[in-house]
Parts: C-alpha cells; structure tokens; sequence
C-alpha cells in the first residue's frame, strides 16, 4: 500500500510539473507575444493621422440627423448629412483604419453647435463642420452623445489608435435667431480682422458675425446667462458650478473667459482619456494662452493615467498639434506677422500643420523633398514636428486638386519625413470639385463609400495607400529618422531610427524598373540576412551585399523579417 501511494505521489508530482512547464511556456508565450506586439513604439513624429470632418464621414445613426428644428434647405454642402460619432465607431470596429496603416485620428469638433444658420453670401449654412461653438460642455445631438464618446475612445484604443479632439478657444458660433451673442465680457464683435499684423491678426474678429473671445483678457466674469438657464434645464448646473469652482482653487486662474473654455476642453482629457489636441485658429489668439493650454491638459492627462492605469496605452506625453494658418516648416520655428516673428513651439505646441508641404511635393522631386524635410526635423525642429498633409477642410490649393495623381500623392505624404495627415477621402479619391458648391463647401462632400463599392481604379488606389501607410506604421525610422540616399538612379534611399534599446532600419526604391531588379543592401542589411519586400509580400536573401527581386511594381520597401 504504501509503495502505491509513493507511485501516486511521484506520478501526481510529474503530473504538476508538466502542468507547470505548460502554463509557464503559455504565459511566457503570451508575454512575448504582448512584447512582439509592442516592439514597435508609437512615435507622434512618425503617426499617421486620419482628418474627418465627423458629419462627413458614416452615418451610423439615422435617427439623430435632424436637431434643433435645423430643417431649412441649405446652401449646397452647407446642411448636415449624418454622419456620427456612431459611424466613425464602425469603421474603426470594421478595421477600415488599422487596413490603412492610421494610428491616431483627428475629428472636427463635435461640440454643440449653433441651433440657427446663417446666410455667408452663398446661402444658407448650418454648423455641420463644428467650428461654431455654442456649449462646449456638451455634444451636439447630430453627432452622438457622450457615451458614443466614451465607446469610441476605448475602441480606438483597442486597435492601437490615438484620438485627437478639436479645440476651438478663438470665438464662439456666429449670432442667429436662435442663439444670442456672449456677454460684451466675453467677447468683442469688431473690429474684423485685416491681417495686416500682429494686432490685427489677434485683436478682431476673423470675419463678420463670428464673436471673438476676449483671451487677452484676465478679467473675472460670471457665466452667461443663457447657459446657466440651459444647465439648470438640463439638471446640471450645481455640477458644474462646482467643477468650475474646483478648477479655479485649484489653478488660481481668474475667471476670465479664455480659462472657462480651458477647464471644459480639458474636461474630456480627464473623463474620456484622449491623446490629444488638434488646435484651430492658434495664430489668432496670444500665444500665452496656448503655453496655458498645454499645461491643463497636461495636469488632465496626468490625472487620467493616475486614476486609468488599466487604460494607459504608453508612456507618450499628451499631444497637441496648432493650426497656425500658412506656418510653413521652411520658417523653422517661428511664424511671422510682419511686425513680430512668434514662436508657437515653445513651450505650447509638439507640432504645427506644414502649409508648405503640398507646394514642396509639386515642386521638388522625391530626394529634394526628403532631404529638405530630414535636414530641417533634425535639426532647427528637433524634438518638434510638422503635420503634412496634401489636402484638408479649408485649403482652397490642395495638391492635386484634380485627383489625377493619387498614387504620387500617396508616395510623397507617407514616405516624407515628419507626421502624415490623411484627409478623408485621400486615399480613395473623393473628388475635391463638387459642382454647385462654393467656397471651402467643394473640399467637404460626404466620403465616397460607394466608388469601394464600384470602381476597380479606387481599389487599386485605397491598395497603395494602404501598403505604404501599413509600411510607415511598423516603422518609426520612415517619419521621425533619419534620411540617406542610396543611389540616384535607380532612386534607393534608406531611412534609420534609434532610440535606448530600439532600433529600426528599411531601404525603399521609388521609380524602379519592374520586373527584375536588384539592390544594393550592404550598407544596412547583414549578409544571409532574410528580409521582405512589403508592397509585394516577397521574401528574399542578402547574397554579396544584395537581394535580387522580381516584382511587377515600381516601389520596392525593404524591411527584416522581424518586422511587424
């Protein structure tokens, strides 16, 4: 018996000892494969953002298009259209933006706009586009609630994207019939902007019937009346009253107005844990206020981390990129008013919106316009950055305007140096030439779903977009390292990043010859080393310092195989 139960002791131990060596080899596994996955970091300087104007985008939800008795026929896309916060969900969901290599996305403001419209000489226009405040405590109904919110921010985060809200500081929503002007504490409504310097750029009004917030100002003023009556209608006004009161102990600001409309931004920072801050209408607001801006929202920040650490995605700062209108990356650091040069980096801003690059991309030719990028990111603009884009909301001058050269546009946004922004629609063509729309209207019609559906060339142009865009987010050394040309013809280059332990080098061929080519790695890639061709999926071996390839492309991007 007793020789029984030792046979059973020993056979029980060998039992568990197996079990042990299998749970230990699934929780080694599955802690490599979360190493794996995070082997490549985010870097804001090498993201590629997505701009949607939220209204134009998915409508996810019929039911919430028409609000605030907004039933008059605008002008033609001046109206709402339906698209949501719901929509934007489901494309997430659907993995639309991981397909495309998009790692964080930037959404029009979805703030309550004003309830009335207005006629700007070219009919009738509503705040489908979000610029025109009226409550910044809460979301306008036609573009979902504060849950769809929330939702859209944890499922962003579950797929590895950053959001980034819209901050307006500068004015509030134009004066209707349905919504009253701000207390003459609040805000000036003349004079109108001439932009003839710096006072003129900042002290006025940027067109009629568009109040101005007083964010010179430190002059304590009490809340308007009209929104101390909404608070209290909707049950929430003692809250808030409290809130504010908080945040004004707490900071010592003075009530003035530019610090109310601070709190409320920041308030979304702290409840639903966004990444950042795409700023509008910076170079028309002192630049103290945005050195302000920054320090809030990063006290926001801090404080969602401490109390979601369950939620924290990394270690990355909270970002905030400013639209100062016509700031080009050839001015370094500063922006010029004519009168006084600026520096909105210091202190205020990681990045501004480059004006300038589509004018490079028409002008200079692919090494030109590397090398110009690289030079100046690594140098004058070390450690900040420049947003790129080649079309947007308000640009009248887009690259391309035609949509003749999608692939080209791609080449150039996504394979230059500093962070890309892809505006809706970029990637499948969505015209920019609407007929009978008139102003900025043309550049914002509702996404073109339907040519996915039904056009084989936008398919192959979404399929470029996507393998570079995919390419550029495995590999922070295409955004944010450093560039160095290979040979001129076959144009080859190669781009290397480094930091602490991390390290990411690729080699990519632009014009090449289709078919058989071959390359020259030596420089960057060890011999017998295995690599991929990421736009063919094509695996090849470095012999004698090159890899021969056969593909039917023009492009060739080298990666390791290690490379997500």
């Amino acid at each position: 018996m007793k020789r029984f139960y030792t046979k059973k002791l020993k056979l029980s131990f060998k039992i568990i000892a197996i079990c042990a060596v299998v749970l230990g080899f699934i929780f080694i596994t599955k802690k490599d494969i979360t190493k794996e996955q995070q082997a490549v970091p985010f870097i804001w300087e090498n993201a590629t953002v997505y701009f949607m104007l939220t209204d134009r985008f998915y409508n996810g939800n019929h039911t919430n298009d028409i609000n605030f008795n907004r039933t008059k026929e605008a002008a033609k896309l001046r109206g709402f259209m339906g698209g949501d916060l719901k929509g934007i969900i489901k494309k997430i969901e659907e993995g639309y933006f991981n397909d495309l290599g998009v790692n964080a996305i930037w959404m029009s403001p979805f703030l309550e706009q004003i309830k009335g419209s207005v006629d700007e000489g070219t009919g009738v226009s509503y705040g489908f586009h979000g610029y025109w405040t009226r409550d910044w405590t809460s979301l306008d109904p036609n573009f979902g609630t504060k849950a769809d919110l929330k939702k859209l921010v944890q499922v962003a985060h579950e797929k590895g994207i950053r959001v980034l809200l819209d901050a307006v500081v500068n004015h509030t929503g134009p004066v209707t019939e349905n919504d009253p002007v701000f207390p003459k504490d609040w805000v000036r409504t003349t004079p109108k902007c001439t932009y003839a310097n710096y006072e003129t750029t900042v002290t006025c009004t940027l067109v009629e019937n568009l109040p101005d917030i007083k964010t010179e100002s430190n002059k304590d003023v009490p809340l308007p009346n009209f929104l101390i009556e909404k608070w209290k209608k909707e049950g929430r006004y003692e809250q808030e009253q409290k809130e504010l009161n908080n945040f004004f102990t707490e900071t010592g600001y003075p009530r003035a107005p530019k610090y109310y409309i601070i709190k409320w931004l920041a308030d979304y920072i702290k409840e639903y844990g966004i990444d950042g801050y795409r700023v509008d209408t910076v170079k028309h607001t002192e630049e103290s206020v945005w050195q302000d801006f920054k320090q809030v929202c990063d006290n926001a920040f801090t404080y969602y981390k401490n109390n979601n650490p369950d939620k924290v995605l990394d270690d990355n700062k909270f970002y905030i990129v400013g639209e100062v209108y016509n700031y080009n990356i050839s001015s370094k650091q500063y922006y010029d008013y004519g009168d006084k040069k600026v520096n909105y980096f210091n202190e205020a801003f990681n990045s501004l919106i480059n004006f300038e690059f589509k004018w490079n991309a028409t002008q200079l030719s692919y090494e030109e316009l590397f090398s110009k990028y690289d030079t100046i990111l690594n140098n004058e603009l070390k450690d900040y950055g420049v947003l790129n884009y080649i079309s947007s909301h308000d640009d009248g001058e887009p690259f391309d305007q035609e949509r003749t050269k999608p692939f080209e546009a791609a080449t150039k946004l996504l394979l230059t140096p500093g962070t890309a922004q892809i505006y809706y629609g970029d990637e499948t063509s969505r015209p920019l030439k609407i007929e009978g729309a008139k102003g900025d209207a043309t550049l914002r019609s509702f996404m073109n779903w339907e040519f996915l559906k039904n056009d084989n060339t936008t398919k192959e142009v979404l399929n470029h977009w996507q393998k570079l865009g995919k390419f550029r987010a495995n590999h922070p050394s295409i955004g944010a390292g450093h560039h160095k040309i290979i040979s001129t013809s076959p144009y080859i280059f190669k781009r290397s990043y480094t930091k602490e332990n991390y390290t990411d080098k690729v080699i990519v061929g632009l014009d090449v010859t289709k078919g058989e080519k071959e390359i020259n790695v030596s420089n960057i890639f060890n011999e017998g080393e295995l690599l991929t061709e990421a736009y063919s999926g094509k695996k090849v071996e470095v012999i004698n310092g090159e890899v021969k390839i056969d593909t039917p492309y023009t492009i060739v991007l080298l990666e390791n195989n290690n490379s997500k």
